[in-house]
């Protein structure tokens, strides 16, 4: 057991350097923001390594230094990698009624008009809008509008 202390006591930077890496790709292949602030805490105790600090005391402070990371940053980092998505023009046209210009049936596409745009359009039910009616756009899949009658 002695061995072993003596071991890693001599080879403690190496240690810490094994430690950053393992953290590093297992935050690479997760993306959740946890084990990165655990690598950066293990890549400041590379330095704190080469100090004649105990490796106990080491591991409290890499220990505290990763709780603080996580608790302190971890909101601020995803709260900015998760702002709202702006909508496109296409989003936000969902929900917007929409004047049929084109005959839409179930079997064939038609076009409808919004925002002095032309949109292909379907319907998904078996119904038939005829031109000059007005209809609700459901969703948008490539440049096809999906739309059902008001």
């Amino acid at each position: 057991m002695d061995s072993i202390i003596s071991v890693l006591s001599d080879n403690l930077p190496w240690v810490w350097v094994a430690v950053t890496i393992l953290c590093v790709v297992i935050e690479s292949l997760t993306l959740s923001l946890t084990t990165i602030w655990f690598g950066i805490s293990s890549f400041v105790m590379v330095f704190l390594a080469f100090t004649p600090i105990p490796f106990g005391v080491q591991l409290f402070i890499f220990a505290a230094l990763s709780l603080i990371l996580l608790i302190f940053t971890r909101p601020v980092v995803k709260r900015k990698l998760n702002q709202k998505k702006i909508a496109t023009n296409y989003e936000r046209i969902i929900g917007q009624i929409a004047v049929v210009t084109k005959k839409i049936t179930a079997l064939e596409k038609g076009s409808i008009k919004i925002n002095g745009m032309e949109w292909t359009a379907a319907v998904k039910e078996d119904i038939t809008l005829t031109e000059g009616s007005k209809c609700i756009i459901e969703e948008i899949a490539g440049v096809t509008a999906y739309v059902k009658s008001i």
